[in-house]
């Protein structure tokens, strides 16, 4: 009986002494994976860029031509500075789409205005080493007269040139156009500042 009890306690202290190195020391491969799997969570967290304090963000800005009246009340075209978004494509196409949206509220309140109908949309535009060719919807020749097509024109080959030296191109509705608007204004392309003298 004294084997069997001095057995149970030799058992008893081993399983105490088994307990305490797991409890307290732990297994060193249950250590090892702990680190290791810090390790990849550490290099799975997006680690944050904090640039130097002597680089400097640089904007980008277009150009786009509204109107306005000058000190003596004489209407002029005012190019209007946009920062440009390159996810909107390129700059070009980025002045013309600002174009199309007119001007802000708060240039608005300054008295810049625009002859480009409500509701004219950019279908597509095309830039080639040799020229650019602006695909607008027929909204652009809609209401306004003679002076107001004129000034639209001006409007959009002012953006255009600005942004571009390249010969332009207009279509509308994926068709060029020689005659525009209601009134039956001629115009020769590619479009020029000159347009209304030719």
């Amino acid at each position: 009986m004294n084997n069997l009890y001095k057995i149970g306690i030799v058992i008893v202290v081993i399983l105490a002494a088994v307990y305490v190195k797991l409890a307290f020391f732990g297994s060193p491969d249950v250590v090892e994976n702990e680190i290791q799997n810090t390790e990849k969570v550490a290099a799975q967290e997006p680690k944050e860029e904090i640039p130097e304090n002597n680089e400097k963000i640089e904007y980008q800005i277009v150009n786009v031509f509204f109107i306005a009246h000058n000190s003596n009340g004489e209407e002029v075209y005012r190019a209007v500075k946009r920062e440009y978004i390159p996810e909107y494509g390129s700059q070009l196409k980025f002045a013309l789409k600002a174009l199309i949206n007119g001007p802000s509220d708060k240039e608005k309140k300054h008295g810049v205005y625009t002859e480009i109908p409500a509701g004219t949309r950019l279908i597509s535009i095309t830039e080639s080493p040799s020229k650019v060719v602006v695909n607008l919807t027929s909204d652009f020749e809609n209401g306004g007269g003679t002076d107001s097509l004129y000034k639209r024109l001006f409007q959009l080959i002012k953006t255009v040139k600005i942004n571009s030296n390249l010969p332009l191109y207009l279509q509308l509705n994926g068709k060029q156009v020689d005659v525009i608007g209601g009134e039956g204004v001629m115009i020769s392309q590619p479009l020029s500042e000159d347009f209304a003298n030719e």
